[in-house]
């Protein structure tokens, strides 16, 4: 629009005044010009801004996931010192910011304002000549106060653009984050019938750092196989690979005797259920995130999940009961709480294959154990992998395969195990019925 008004205003001045014409059109593109370039110039300064405004916030979120943490060490005056650095450093970059405006706007005025004096004195000389009229003069300021409205509307909207676009940078650089692990572009999709499991000749580095290194193992349909270890032995690591968290060419893992690279890491994912150690939640209601697993469930089986995971004795002392909202990462229940939750979950997602990773470890002996035989009841018809330090709690798995240094040092069942010299003996006698000190 601002274009087609400096068209038509050019064509009527130079008719009736050139020289004016030029002074207009010269005005108008040394300020739209040196607007857009000190507005580039000022987009590496919004997006510092917008960078140190989203580390403040993410420090805050962190302030406060972590505030009984910095209570029990009464660290608060450290982490309001920190705080106070951060809106600091937010406060400096947004001024900087701030601070081409000011440039925009004083280069903008002196721009005008040279262009105007020249177009009121030689116009004027002319007029005082007798070589323009005075109806000439005043089309010549006519049209050139109609023109500054666009011309500061269209100035102003390039500013927005560009405030926007500094707003968005860190989505568009989402955007260009790709996945390490590509589907195959023939990859299916993954029905799991059986439940067989086959880790071939598995050799994986994870920074610099070997895990595996030929290791074989294999799980048959509806066994229920325990993973032992310290702490770093690989057992978790073992579970991510299965998930296609890491990807390998090397590496061989079968599910049904078809290799997982075949199918798409989605629809892996999705047949295999897990209950993680550490469970994280959605900021949203105990019953969503459970039907989280299986969308399409119906109520009762929500509430049967609920039930078989022994989270209705706790619910029901909640002002909402399953309604009850838990807070960012679901900080408002305790680990316990958020563990049955994720056992709730597990239970509703009815899978093939069932991953228990320190299933039980926050919970209470009393709860622990009625989880654990209803667990028998849920991993009958599965193939089970649990991962466990406390082995009290594997005691009936078919297999137990211990680890150490990303290495199978020993199989077996608990009675042929205990009997043996080795790793698994050794790490019982410590536990006497407790959890392995690492």
């Amino acid at each position: 629009m601002l274009f087609i008004q400096i068209i038509v205003a050019g064509v009527s001045l130079i008719y009736f005044d050139l020289l004016s014409a030029i002074i207009i059109l010269v005005t108008m593109v040394l300020f739209i010009g040196y607007s857009l370039i000190v507005q580039s110039v000022q987009q590496k300064a919004n997006l510092k801004e917008n960078l140190t405004e989203d580390i403040e916030k993410g420090n805050m979120a962190d302030f406060f996931t972590n505030v009984d943490s910095i209570k029990y060490f009464g660290k608060e005056n450290d982490i309001k010192q920190k705080y106070v650095n951060l809106t600091e450093s937010t406060r400096k970059a947004a001024l900087k910011s701030w601070d081409f405006w000011k440039w925009i706007d004083t280069g903008q005025g002196v721009i005008l304002g040279i262009g105007t004096f020249l177009l009121i004195y030689f116009p004027m000389i002319k007029f005082l000549n007798g070589e323009m009229t005075l109806g000439t003069v005043v089309f010549i300021y006519t049209v050139f106060g109609n023109l500054m409205g666009p011309l500061y509307g269209f100035v102003s909207g390039v500013r927005g653009f560009y405030r926007q676009m500094a707003d968005f940078q860190s989505l568009f650089e989402y955007n260009k984050i790709e996945n390490d692990i590509k589907d195959k572009p023939d990859a299916k999709k993954l029905k799991i019938k059986e439940g067989n499991i086959e880790f071939r000749n598995v050799s994986f580095n994870y920074h610099e750092r070997m895990l595996f290194n030929q290791l074989n193992l294999k799980i048959d349909k509806n066994k229920k196989i325990a993973l032992v270890g310290h702490s770093g032995s690989g057992k978790t690591t073992l579970v991510k690979l299965l998930y296609r968290f890491y990807d390998i060419d090397s590496v061989n893992i079968l599910v049904d005797g078809e290799d997982i690279r075949d199918f798409k890491q989605e629809s892996l994912r999705g047949e295999l259920s897990i209950v993680p150690q550490d469970c994280v939640l959605f900021d949203d209601t105990i019953y969503n995130n459970i039907a989280f697993a299986n969308p399409r469930a119906s109520r009762e089986e929500v509430l049967k999940a609920i039930k078989f995971a022994q989270l209705d004795k706790v619910i029901k002392d909640f002002p909402y009961g399953e309604n009850t909202v838990v807070g960012e990462r679901g900080v408002k229940l305790s680990g316990g709480e958020k563990q049955r939750v994720s056992i709730a979950r597990a239970i509703l997602a009815n899978k093939k294959v069932l991953i228990l990773d320190e299933a039980t470890s926050s919970l209470d002996s009393e709860t622990e154990h009625e989880i654990q035989s209803d667990f028998k009841r849920l991993m009958a018809g599965r193939t089970s992998i649990i991962i466990a330090h406390r082995l009290s709690t594997i005691m009936g798995a078919d297999m137990i395969v211990v680890f150490e240094h990303g290495k199978i040092v020993q199989t077996g069942t608990h009675n042929q195990l205990i009997k043996q010299e080795g790793q698994y003996r050794r790490l019982w006698h410590l536990q006497k019925g407790g959890y392995i000190k690492d």
